[in-house]
């Protein structure tokens, strides 16, 4: 060997492959003090606000609604995000993962919104439930793809040759894909967006380290702490003035007192099915939504695997995941009955603070769902949280997303690296998931409309809102690739990593995998195991 001797075939590496993350303070199983998993539930709670409220604030003005509409419907997402929550870690995955909002389904819901149909009506109240009913139909009809997939077994079949080469840019991008949402939301008001960023990595990463006897709160209460510190010094400029003489886009994004949702909530309500009125339904609409349910449940197979990660869990069994990707189809059929304005899918800002409090534990999950439909009911107490200043949740995607995106990059620990196959597929798969969706977003802001532009509205929806997901184009690349390229030489086994999934194709095949993922009330006999 060229440039020294080679190494011993028995030389342990410095760093072993493991299955499990290790140093998570508490998994699955182990949840924490009652106090502790109260706060932390809590604190879930607060980072999944920042979806729930930015899609109705972006989609509700569009279809003629007020912030009287925009609060219930804010509201109603909450509830439905608690139920689906609580489905989810009861009889889905039963991972800690938090299912709300998905920015997904937006492109397709935007689309209903500019439907011709509804401009004849000079009333906003009316033209609002008129597309509130319309994107309720669509959203009924594309759920039972999930359901049919997830529970038939059809996605078992897809993900049993998944492999940790073509793991890592659908979960690297499920993370990084969404850049967008980041620092550029943090640059909107950046007097409170960048002095949240820079104190929640100072409080999580640098303050365990200078006060060890406080270690574990400022890691894991880091949300809670840096928040109500900036939320505070966002509202003293606010009263202060500091902004009164600003362009009404800086105030939306910097005054406390705007969003409009403490004055437009009631102080209890209920969400309940049909609210709106009865569904209307079109075929084109629905097709076009449920594609925009696949890329969703392409980016929840990524976001699955990553809280799997972070909660110290075996990797997914492929009857676990596709039991998942079943609930998460009666969660958007959920969304479809309540009328949320979107589907519902895996919260990766959530997964990203499994990553950082190091806690997994589905009891804190749970009780967040808790916080969720508690806070729904009472209405301006929920919307007193929802009008945190949005540059100060854009701060916290920052971590949360990197973290997600680095849990898939781990994967790489079980691959070859050293193949030039290996670089082959991860190179040009998480490029062009990068490449595509940029090429169709330009398209889009330039033209306003995307690169497949035709008569038919719904089939362009079909063509172009995949297109636009990171994690959706990379993720279809390299499992492509992966399971194509040289695929039957003994050696490129082991060189995508496909050995070390080999346990866990069956639910039964690890001790570790029972435990995790055993669903209650002996329910597991209803669900095939391979």
């Amino acid at each position: 060997m060229a440039g020294g001797a080679a190494p011993k075939a028995d030389e342990p590496q410095p760093h072993p492959p493991k299955d499990q993350l290790p140093n998570i303070s508490y998994c699955i199983t182990s949840p924490p003090p009652w106090p502790e998993a109260i706060l932390l539930g809590f604190q879930h709670y607060l980072v999944m606000l920042g979806t729930t409220v930015l899609i109705p604030t972006a989609l509700v003005p569009q279809m003629g609604g007020g912030n009287d509409e925009k609060a219930k419907v804010i509201q109603t997402l909450l509830f439905v995000a608690g139920l689906n929550t609580l489905l989810q870690s009861l009889f889905g995955t039963r991972l800690p993962a938090v299912i709300g909002a998905s920015y997904s389904f937006v492109p397709t819901t935007i689309s209903i919104i500019l439907a011709g149909r509804f401009s004849d009506s000079s009333d906003p109240e009316e033209k609002f439930k008129r597309t509130m009913r319309a994107i309720q139909g669509s959203l009924i009809v594309a759920s039972t793809l999930q359901i049919v997939l997830g529970f038939s077994g059809l996605w078992r079949n897809v993900t049993r040759f998944l492999s940790p080469l073509s793991a890592v840019p659908l979960v690297a991008l499920a993370g990084f894909g969404l850049y967008e949402l980041g620092f550029p939301g943090v640059a909107k008001c950046v007097e409170i967006g960048l002095p949240q960023l820079v104190l929640l990595v100072f409080v999580s990463q640098y303050l365990p380290h200078l006060f060890h006897s406080g270690k574990h709160i400022f890691d894991r209460f880091a949300v809670l702490f840096t928040v109500v510190i900036v939320w505070i010094y966002a509202h003293l400029l606010t009263v202060g003035g500091a902004y009164n003489d600003s362009a009404p886009k800086t105030q939306m994004s910097c005054r406390t007192d705007r969003a409009g949702l403490i004055s437009g909530a009631p102080w209890i309500r209920v969400p309940y099915p049909f609210q709106w009125g009865a569904p209307s339904f079109d075929a084109g609409e629905a097709f076009a939504m449920m594609m925009a349910t696949f890329v969703a449940l392409v980016e929840s197979t990524g976001a699955f695997i990553a809280v799997a990660r972070y909660a110290s869990a075996t990797p997914l069994p492929a009857s676990i995941l596709s039991r998942g990707v079943g609930w998460q189809g009666v969660g958007i059929l959920v969304s479809g009955l309540f009328g949320t304005v979107s589907g519902s899918s895996v919260s990766i800002e959530n997964a990203g603070l499994l990553a950082l409090t190091r806690v997994g534990s589905r009891r804190v999950v749970q009780i967040s769902a808790g916080f969720m439909i508690f806070f729904s009911i009472l209405g301006k107490f929920g919307a007193v949280f929802a009008s945190i200043p949005a540059p100060i949740i854009a701060a916290l995607y920052c971590l949360f997303f990197a973290y997600v995106g680095s849990g898939g990059l781990s994967f790489l620990q079980f691959c070859n690296l050293n193949s030039f196959r290996t670089k082959f597929i991860l190179g040009f798969s998480l490029f062009m998931g990068l490449s595509v969706p940029q090429y169709f977003n330009e398209y889009t802001a330039i033209n306003g409309y995307g690169p497949v532009h035709t008569g038919g509205r719904w089939f362009n929806d079909i063509i172009n809102v995949p297109l636009q997901s990171e994690a959706f184009v990379a993720g279809c690349v390299a499992y492509f690739l992966d399971n194509t390229l040289h695929k039957k030489d003994s050696a490129i086994r082991k060189d995508r990593g496909k050995h070390w999934w080999d346990k866990f194709r069956s639910f039964k095949g690890d001790t570790r995998s029972e435990e995790f993922y055993s669903l209650p009330f002996n329910l597991n006999k209803y669900f095939p195991s391979v």
